[in-house]
This record gives C-alpha cells, sequence and structure tokens, in this order.
C-alpha cells in the first residue's frame, strides 16, 4: 500500500523528499485544497527553524569565548 501524499506536507515545506516523492507531491499539491491550505500555514517554519539554529550556534559560540 502505498502512502496517502496527504502525510508529506511537512516534508515537503522543509524540504527533505526525495526527488521521486517530492514530484508525487508536487502533483497531488496541484489538486488538493487541504494540503495547498496546509503548506501556506507551514510556509515559515523552515525560516523560523533556521533562525533557531543560527540562535543556538551564535549562543554557543558566545560561551565558547567568554570561558
Amino acid at each position: 500500500m502505498v502512502p496517502s501524499p496527504h502525510h508529506d506536507v511537512a516534508a515537503y515545506a522543509l524540504g527533505v523528499l526525495d526527488e521521486e516523492d517530492h514530484e508525487v507531491f508536487q502533483r497531488h499539491l496541484m489538486t488538493c485544497e487541504e494540503c495547498q491550505v496546509e503548506l501556506r500555514e507551514l510556509s515559515e517554519v523552515p525560516g523560523f527553524l533556521d533562525g533557531l539554529k543560527r540562535d543556538r550556534s551564535n549562543a554557543l559560540d558566545d560561551d565558547r569565548t567568554s570561558h
């Protein structure tokens, strides 16, 4: 049984799908309003996670230089 593309919205938003799954999801997305809405809701997540990663990295660098 092939998993439903509905489960791939977050992975697609984060850019972690392999090429085949990415293409399958893009085709699905063209006709699925539910996934389009969910993707719009998740659109800021990758940038938010990158910001957290930068903040954590900067905090670790600050800790290392202050000792």
